[in-house]
C-alpha cells in the first residue's frame, strides 16, 4: 500500500488483515520492527492524538520520528499554486514537501480543509496536489474530507466491543459546536460503518445532511456489504435499539463558504447536544466521539463521564491501528 487514504478504497481482506495486526502488536510488542525507519510527519493544521500516537507508534516499532509544523518552527508555507510570494510566506509546498520526504522512509501529512469550495474539498484537490509531489509511502492524518486513521480505530474499538457489523445499529449524530467543522471525520465515519455492513442512521437537522457525493457512496457501501443506510431528523425514534450513537459537528453544506449565513442557521440547534435525554428507551447504547470534543455543547458531562462513553478507547486504538498501518506500509507485511 503506497497510500492510505479512503477507507471506502481499502479491500475488505486488507482491513481485517491490519486490525489483527493491531491486535498482534498491542498484545505482543516487536520493538525493532522498524528499526532504522524514519516517519515525517508535516501537520499543516493542529493535533493532539493524531500527532503523539504517530510519535508513540513508531517509537514503540523501534523507529524514529520527527515532525514539521509551520506554526511551531519553520518558515509560513505556500500552498497555492502561481502565488506571487512577496509576502510572509518564505517557502512553497512544492519545494518543502519532496526535501522532507527525502529525509524519511514515510509521511504523514495533515491539512484541514478550508472551506471555501465545497466541490475542491470533495475531490480532496489538495492533498490529490500533494501526492503527486512524493515519491514515498504517504498517510492521510486528515484532510478535507478523508480521515482515515481514525476510521480504523473507531473499526477496531467496533470490533472489541462486538457490536455485530450485520444486524449492529449505527447512528451518526449531528451536534452543536460554536464553529463550522470539516466534514473529514463524519464523512470517514458514514463510510466505515456502512462498509462495515452495519444499519446506519444519519441523524441531524434537514441543513446538515451531507453532500451528496458523501450519501451516494455510503449508499453503494451499504448495498455492497449487506448494510443499510437511513437519514432521520428525529433524536427518540432514531435511538431505539441503536447500538452506537457516534456524535460529531459538521458544517452545512448547503451554506458551505459562507459562514455568516452558516452560523445563523448552526444557532438554531444549539440544543443538539447529546445528554442523558437521549438515552431514555436505550440503556445500553454506547456514545462514540474522535475527540476533541466541547463537554456540556456536543455532549454533556453526564454522558461522556458515563461508563456508557468509549472515547477513550477509540483514542487509545488509534495508536494500535496507526502502528499496524506503518508495519504494513514500510514492511509489507
Amino acid at each position: 500500500m503506497k497510500f492510505l487514504n479512503d477507507i471506502a478504497d481499502l479491500d475488505p481482506k486488507l482491513i481485517d488483515q491490519l486490525l489483527m495486526l493491531a491486535q498482534r502488536l498491542q498484545k505482543h510488542p516487536e520493538p525493532d520492527a522498524l528499526k532504522g525507519k524514519i516517519l515525517a510527519l508535516l501537520f499543516l493544521s493542529p493535533s493532539l492524538r493524531t500527532m503523539t500516537s504517530f510519535q508513540s507508534g513508531m517509537a514503540r516499532l523501534g523507529g524514529n520520528s520527527f515532525m514539521v509544523s509551520p506554526d511551531m518552527a519553520i518558515h509560513n508555507l505556500e500552498l497555492e499554486d502561481g502565488a506571487v510570494m512577496d509576502g510572509n510566506k518564505a517557502e512553497h509546498i512544492r519545494e518543502a514537501l519532496p526535501v522532507i520526504a527525502s529525509y524519511a522512509d514515510i509521511l504523514g501529512v495533515r491539512a484541514f480543509a478550508k472551506q471555501e469550495s465545497l466541490a475542491d474539498d470533495l475531490d480532496d484537490k489538495f492533498f490529490n496536489k500533494i501526492y503527486k509531489l512524493i515519491d514515498k509511502p504517504l498517510i492521510n492524518m486528515e484532510s478535507a474530507i478523508q480521515h482515515p486513521c481514525q476510521s480504523l480505530a473507531d473499526w477496531k474499538t467496533l470490533d472489541e466491543l462486538t457490536i455485530p457489523k450485520k444486524e449492529g445499529k449505527f447512528i451518526l449524530s449531528w451536534a452543536y459546536h460554536p464553529k463550522a467543522l470539516p466534514l473529514a471525520v463524519p464523512a470517514s465515519t458514514l463510510k466505515m460503518a456502512t462498509k462495515r455492513g452495519m444499519d446506519v442512521t444519519l441523524l441531524c437537522p434537514e441543513e446538515y445532511i451531507l453532500p451528496d457525493a458523501i450519501m451516494r457512496a455510503a449508499k453503494d457501501l451499504a448495498n455492497q456489504n449487506g448494510g443499510k443506510l437511513s437519514i432521520s431528523h428525529d433524536q427518540k425514534s432514531c435511538m431505539n435499539g441503536a447500538d452506537i450513537i457516534y456524535a460529531k459537528s459538521w458544517v452545512s453544506p448547503i451554506y458551505y463558504g459562507r459562514n455568516s449565513e452558516e452560523g445563523e442557521i448552526r444557532a438554531k440547534y444549539k440544543n443538539w447536544c447529546v445528554n442523558d435525554d437521549w438515552f431514555d428507551t436505550n440503556s445500553t447504547c454506547k456514545f462514540m466521539h474522535c475527540l476533541p470534543v466541547r463537554r456540556n455543547v456536543v455532549v454533556s458531562d453526564s454522558v461522556i463521564d458515563s461508563e456508557r462513553s468509549i472515547v477513550l478507547k477509540q483514542a487509545n486504538n488509534r495508536l494500535w491501528a496507526q502502528m499496524a498501518v506503518l508495519y504494513h506500509m514500510l514492511l509489507g507485511v
